[in-house]
C-alpha cells in the first residue's frame, strides 16, 4: 500500500481526472465518479479485487441508504408541476407578500419549490409565472430572473430531500432531520442575500420578458388548481415527520421510550414520510388513471435514475477513500492548519467552479471529508450537520458557463450571456460566501 505524501498526490489527481472527464471531455459524471474510484484504490496499492469489492460495497449501502428517499421526492416533484401545485403556491406566497413585490414573492416561492424539485426544472416550470408577472409589474426580467435563480438555488443545495442535500447528509452521517431544520434556517439569509443582489444589482439591466401568456392565462391552463393545503401538504408532511423523529431521539427523549416513540420513528424515517407524501400526491388528481398511476409515476422514476446512480457512485469514491487510508492521511496533514468547518466549503466550491455540478460537488465533497471530521473538530453530531451546510454554501460557487443551471436562468428569461453572469454568477458567489458566514457563526454558538 501507498503511504505518506503520494496518498494525497492521488488524491489530486483523482478529483482533477473528474474535473476533466465531466468538463472537458463530456463524460457523464456516473462514470467518471466511478473511474476516479478505480483509479484511487489501484493507485493506492490496493488488490484489484479488494478495490472492485469495495466499490460494490460503497455503491450498494450508498442506493440502499437513499434509493428511495430520491424517487420519493422525485416523485413529488413531478406531481406538483403537473397537477399544477406549484403554481398554488405561488398564488399563496403571492397573497401573501402583495403584488407590489413580485420580485421577494419569485425569491420565496424559489426557497420553497425547490426543497422536492431540481432547480434547473423548478426554473422551468416557474418560468412562465416568471415572465408574465415581470410583464405585469414591469420589473426588468433581469430582476425577477435573478431573485428566482437564487431562491431556488438556496434550498436546493441545503435542504433534503433535495437529492445534493440528502447524498452530501448520508456520506456525512449527518441526522437527516437536523440537516432539514437546520439547512430551512440557513437557506433563509442566502435567499435573501440573492434577493438583495437582484433588486439592488440586477434592476441596473432593462430586460423585457417576452411572454405572450398573461398571468390569468396561465392560471386558466390548469382550469382547477388545488387549494393550499392540499398543494403544500406533500411538501411539509414529510419534512415535519422527519423532524419530529431527530426530536424523540433527543438525549432526553421528549416523546418517551414507548409506543409513541416507535410510531413516530417508523413515520418519521425518511423513505416511510416521503412515500406518504406520494401518497398525498394523488389527492392533488380530480381522478386517478393510467397516465398518473404509470406515466407520471414513471416520469418520477426516470428522473431519478441519474442522480441516483451518479450519488451511489460517489459512495463508491468515498468507500475507496476509507479503505486506501488516503483520507486519514489527509486529516493528519491539514489538522495542523485548523481550517475547520471552511474546509469543506473550499473543496466544494473548488470543484463547483471546476466542473459545474452542485450535486456532484455535494456527493464528492462529502465523500472525501466524512473521515476528516474529527481533525476538522467536526465529529460531533452538530458537528456532521454544519459541515453538511458548509458542503452546501460552497456547491453554490459559482454557477457559470459548465453549469446547465446557468443556461436554463439565461435562455429561459432572455438575459444576453454578459447579463447573465453579472446577475447570475456573482449572485450565486454571494450566496455562498453569505451561506458559509452563517455557518460559522452557528458553529460558534453551538459546537
Amino acid at each position: 500500500m501507498v503511504q505518506g505524501p503520494m496518498l494525497l498526490v492521488i488524491l489530486v489527481i483523482a478529483i482533477v481526472m473528474i474535473v476533466v472527464l465531466i468538463s472537458r471531455f463530456k463524460v457523464h459524471a456516473f462514470l467518471s465518479l466511478l473511474a476516479a474510484s478505480f483509479f484511487v484504490g489501484i493507485a493506492a496499492g490496493m488488490n484489484p479485487v479488494e478495490v472492485t469489492k469495495t466499490i460494490m460495497k460503497g455503491f450498494g449501502g450508498t442506493a440502499e441508504r437513499i434509493g428511495i428517499v430520491i424517487i420519493a421526492g422525485t416523485i413529488i416533484g413531478v406531481f406538483l408541476e403537473k397537477t399544477g401545485a406549484a403554481l398554488t403556491m405561488a398564488e399563496t406566497v403571492l397573497k401573501l407578500v402583495g403584488p407590489k413585490r413580485p420580485a421577494l414573492a419569485m425569491s420565496i416561492i424559489g426557497y420553497i419549490t425547490s426543497i422536492p424539485v431540481f432547480c434547473d426544472s423548478g426554473f422551468v416550470i416557474l418560468s412562465a409565472l416568471n415572465k408574465s408577472l415581470s410583464k405585469k409589474s414591469g420589473v426588468s426580467m433581469a430582476v425577477m430572473a435573478t431573485a428566482l435563480s437564487t431562491g431556488l438555488y438556496a434550498t436546493h443545495t441545503l435542504v433534503p430531500p433535495t437529492p445534493g442535500p440528502i447524498a452530501a447528509a448520508n456520506n456525512l452521517h449527518a441526522d437527516l432531520g437536523m440537516v432539514i431544520a437546520v439547512g430551512l434556517i440557513v437557506a433563509i439569509p442566502v435567499a435573501y442575500a440573492g434577493y438583495l443582489w437582484a433588486i439592488k444589482f440586477a434592476s441596473q439591466y432593462e430586460v423585457l420578458a417576452e411572454t405572450s401568456v398573461s398571468y390569468e392565462e396561465l392560471l386558466e391552463k390548469f382550469k382547477t388548481l388545488p387549494s393550499a393545503f392540499a398543494a403544500f401538504t406533500p411538501l411539509v408532511l414529510p419534512i415535519v415527520l422527519i423532524a419530529l423523529k431527530s426530536v424523540a431521539n433527543f438525549p432526553g427523549l421528549p416523546f418517551g421510550n414507548g409506543t409513541l416513540k416507535i410510531a413516530i420513528d417508523f413515520v418519521g424515517e425518511p423513505m416511510i414520510s416521503l412515500l406518504l407524501g406520494v401518497l398525498f400526491c394523488f389527492s392533488l388528481v380530480p381522478k386517478l388513471n393510467e397516465e398518473v398511476l404509470s406515466g407520471w409515476v414513471g416520469d418520477g422514476l426516470r428522473d431519478s435514475a441519474a442522480i441516483i446512480m451518479i450519488t451511489a457512485a460517489g459512495g463508491s469514491l468515498g468507500a475507496l477513500l476509507a479503505a486506501s487510508k488516503i483520507a486519514d492521511y489527509l486529516g493528519s496533514s491539514l489538522a495542523v492548519f485548523n481550517l475547520g468547518i471552511f474546509l469543506p466549503f473550499v473543496i466544494a466550491a473548488a470543484l463547483k467552479t471546476a466542473q459545474g455540478s452542485s450535486t456532484v460537488s455535494l456527493i464528492t465533497t462529502s465523500a472525501i471529508v466524512y473521515p476528516l471530521l474529527g481533525s476538522l473538530g467536526l465529529a460531533s453530531p452538530m458537528g456532521a450537520v454544519l459541515a453538511t451546510m458548509a458542503v452546501g454554501c460552497g456547491s453554490m460557487i459559482v454557477s457559470h458557463a459548465n453549469d446547465s443551471y446557468f443556461w436554463v436562468v439565461s435562455q429561459f428569461s432572455g438575459l444576453k450571456v454578459d447579463i447573465a453572469y453579472k446577475c447570475q454568477t456573482l449572485g450565486t458567489l454571494i450566496q455562498g460566501v453569505v451561506g458559509i458566514a452563517v455557518v460559522y457563526v452557528l458553529k460558534i454558538i453551538l459546537l
